[in-house]
């Protein structure tokens, strides 16, 4: 469903003035979508309670409501005790209190007669329901709606009791989850469940922003320290005594070691025992001396302050001595945040880590412990890179993919009840201003780190600069000009007598040996265009970055005439056909009558491409076409740009899907090959939308518009590895998309893609709401509007320019 609320922020007119007609029919149509909705019931203990569960499906909720819009609503049954009862920030929708009599039958009843709930989601541990076994039982087989089950404890060499109570739950469940392989392992080897019943989803992690270590550490007085930690709520299960007694041999090797236990007691140990093993471990570090080596931060952090102290962590350590916990949250926490985890051998952690580095231990074996922490002390590039192995290894695990997985496995039990609706992000610049020096923008990251040692591409900075004036041209932001100037001085820098440009340039800012070994055509029409880009913006931006941008494509253009690849020409029409200059139309014409030559010569039935083979880029093709024809009236350019992109997108959409051609494997002409799975690049994603979007405006075909919002979703996670590429926590995106892994690199390539097809569908949303306010507006009513991105019918310029 499409939202309909016309903001503020990207309409630019004031609500109060907009035709009452309109209001009413946008806030009717929002009140009965907010009431249609359906709703998933989670069934789970819930904050301000102080448990891992609590804190996992407050995150999972979050992650479902940030992900996705008007597709469902999520509603809490908030689990309680006698001994546990709490006020909630989030009101819960019912309260099922398990000490209460009747409490099952009645909340049991409430479900089924709740017309909008449509599936009931269980956080299930076995101490839940412990002394209301029968309640529970009969109350999942009250329910009548499907029921998943989520397990976050299965118990190995179960008795004949346990099988049948497991059994009798998996029953009257539709769908049952579990975190881990070996869980799923268990209830199929040990409880004979089908192999049908199960889905495995992984415990969700947090994404993190980069984070400066050292400045981190002199924030929380740990300077000049080798910080071990670890977190949770404190019980004797944590084994926390474990490094204590390991922390004497690691001390004498290094002395500037200090371990953070950070967490307070959990609430149940605490009501039970009170605070008697947080008093024996402090007893312990002062009997040993080690109170300038031992920090309690006896709090239950919020999660921003937790992530910031496990990312300036150097070694995590989780010494659980419970071998059937199955799965732990602070384990996934930390390992997603980049620490190299030394860790007791439950089934998540040896799933996760690399056993040959002597990250496993035994249970409650300090010596082991002592010893590992030691070796990976003393080497911190195996540090960098155990961290780098485990990130890659969690990073499908992000909340976002979580809510994605949970998503379409409730689309599938409630049979497609509610259509999924990817919420689109917020904008997020920093990674490209964290990618961007003085200079120029910075080819490559790791992960979301610049690598200066990669250089700088004139492909980059031209994108660069289209992307920030498309980014400043719909939002007036003054900051981005500093970028807009960087990226055109850049440009420049690229140009050189020969009236042609050059591609890539070192980190000295020299260019490199690579420029004259490989042709450059696409890389001086990628300038062309982001040149000509500016020059349309002569009513915008500042008037001597456009006489800048004027001067250099005069002087560049008499060789571009020249070029013949067919990617190359199109960028230069797009180009030409910004600047919008009569005299250069010629020149606009006899690129695309190359175009059109290469086109009738490749066109056969079943084949309607201007080459033998798609590759890389293709969209940019159709679209020269149509913007030549928009700038000559000439038919044959509006034909052949709608037969050739009709014929690519018959390649690229199926199923509802967008599947861009692989860079592992072209489509080519007669072969009947199919492109690979994987090998699927943000450019050629964005490149689609912003063709979808040039084809929308020209023709109003709702089909584009659609296929647009379907092409951006492909970030967000609807994929065929049903993962985000966009990383919304840096605001960059990830390089690509293989058959079984996503790239986690940031580079400025992909990054600008994104940006680019987000602003392409920031400008279709307001189209479309537009279209919506034109069919209820009453006469002589007007909508004030801002720029819109790729059609204008008026460009000021600056004046001739002799040269």
């Amino acid at each position: 469903m499409t939202d309909l609320v016309l903001r503020k922020s990207s309409v630019g007119t004031d609500l109060q003035k907009i035709n009452p007609k309109l209001l009413s029919v946008l806030h009717t149509t929002k009140d009965v979508a907010m009431e249609a909705l359906p709703e998933v019931l989670f069934l789970t203990t819930f904050p301000p309670r102080q448990c891992g569960i609590a804190t996992y499906s407050k995150d999972l909720i979050d992650a479902l409501e940030k992900q996705f819009k008007s597709s469902f609503n999520c509603t809490v049954c908030a689990l309680e005790s006698m001994n546990e009862q709490h006020r909630y920030g989030r009101l819960p929708k019912y309260i099922l209190n398990t000490d209460h009599r009747n409490a099952f039958a009645k909340t049991a009843f409430k479900i089924n007669n709740d017309e909008n709930i449509k599936l009931v989601v269980i956080q299930h541990e076995f101490g839940f329901f412990a002394q209301r076994k029968t309640g529970f039982l009969s109350f999942l087989e009250a329910i009548r709606k499907p029921i998943v089950l989520v397990f976050h404890t299965v118990l190995p060499s179960p008795s004949p009791e346990l099988i049948a109570e497991v059994n009798e739950m998996a029953v009257l469940a539709t769908k049952v989850i579990v975190m881990t392989a070996h869980a799923a392992n268990i209830l199929l080897m040990e409880y004979n469940l089908s192999n049908d019943k199960i889905n495995i989803i992984p415990h969700g992690t947090h994404l993190v922003p980069p984070l400066d270590k050292e400045r981190a550490k002199s924030h929380y007085d740990l300077s000049e320290r080798k910080v071990l930690s670890t977190f949770g709520l404190l019980g004797s299960s944590k084994s926390i005594e474990t490094t204590l007694d390991a922390l004497p041999a690691i001390i004498k090797v290094h002395p500037e070691t200090l371990f953070l236990v950070l967490g307070k007691t959990h609430p149940t140990v605490c009501l039970q025992e009170g605070e008697q093993y947080r008093e024996m471990l402090e007893a312990k570090v002062k009997e040993m001396g080690l109170e300038k080596h031992v920090r309690f931060v006896n709090e239950y952090l919020p999660l921003p302050i937790l992530l910031e102290y496990l990312q300036l962590t150097d070694i995590y350590l989780f010494t659980s001595k419970d071998p059937n916990q199955a799965v732990s949250g602070t384990f996934s926490y930390a390992v997603s945040s980049g620490c190299p985890v030394i860790s007791t051998p439950i089934p998540h952690a040896k799933e996760v880590l690399d056993q040959n580095k002597g990250l496993i231990i035994d249970f409650e074996n300090h010596s082991q412990l002592a010893d590992a922490v030691i070796s990976l002390l003393s080497n911190e590039p195996l540090r960098k890179e155990i961290s780098s192995i485990s990130f890659h290894k969690m990073a499908s695990t992000a909340w976002q993919n979580s809510a994605v997985a949970h998503a379409l496995l409730f689309e599938d039990l409630t049979e497609n009840v509610f259509p999924l609706n990817f919420k689109t992000p917020d904008f997020n610049l920093n990674h490209l201003k964290l990618m961007t020096t003085s200079f120029g923008m910075i080819q490559f990251a790791k992960i979301s780190v610049p690598d200066i040692h990669s250089g700088y591409t004139l492909d980059d900075n031209a994108r660069a600069l289209i992307a920030t004036c498309q980014y400043y041209e719909m939002f007036r932001n003054t900051d981005v000009l500093e970028l807009i100037t960087t990226y055109l001085h850049f440009i420049k820098h690229c140009f050189k007598a020969n009236g042609k440009f050059l591609n890539y340039v070192n980190e000295q800012k020299e260019f490199t040996d690579q420029n004259y070994v490989e042709n450059l055509e696409d890389s001086n029409g990628r300038a062309i265009w982001a040149l000509g880009y500016v020059i349309s913006m002569g009513e915008v931006l500042p008037s001597k970055l456009v006489f800048e941008a004027a001067i250099l494509l005069e002087k560049a253009l008499p060789e571009m005439e020249k070029i013949h690849s067919p990617r190359a020409m199109s960028f230069i029409i797009k180009g030409l056909y910004y600047q919008n200059k009569m005299e250069n139309l010629p020149i606009l014409q006899t690129l695309a009558n190359r175009m059109v030559q290469m086109y009738k010569r490749k066109n056969t039935t079943g084949w309607h491409w201007f080459e033998n083979y798609l590759t890389y880029g293709n969209s940019v093709l159709p679209e020269a076409m149509l913007c030549a024809y928009l700038r000559t009236d000439n038919e044959e350019y509006k034909i052949i740009a709608q037969e050739s992109f009709g014929f690519l997108l018959s390649k690229t959409f199926l199923n509802s899907k967008i599947k861009v051609i692989s860079n592992d494997g072209w489509l080519i002409k007669d072969k009947n090959s199919k492109s690979k799975a994987g090998g699927e690049q943000p450019i050629d994603v964005a490149y689609t939308i912003k063709t979808l979007e040039k084809f929308y405006r020209v023709f109003k075909t709702k089909n584009y518009l659609e296929k647009a919002r379907i092409a951006f979703q492909w970030f967000l996670g609807d994929n065929h590895q049903n993962q985000i590429v966009y990383n919304p926590c840096t605001g960059g995106c990830y390089d690509g998309l293989e058959e079984h892994y996503v790239n986690l690199n940031q580079g400025a390539e992909s990054t600008l893609s994104y940006l680019i097809a987000r602003l392409a569908i920031e400008n279709l949303q307001f189209s479309d709401q537009k279209a919506l306010y034109e069919e209820v507006k009453e006469p002589k009513m007007e909508l004030k509007s801002r720029p819109v991105i790729g059609i204008r019918t008026t460009v000021k310029r600056p004046p001739d320019i002799t040269l």
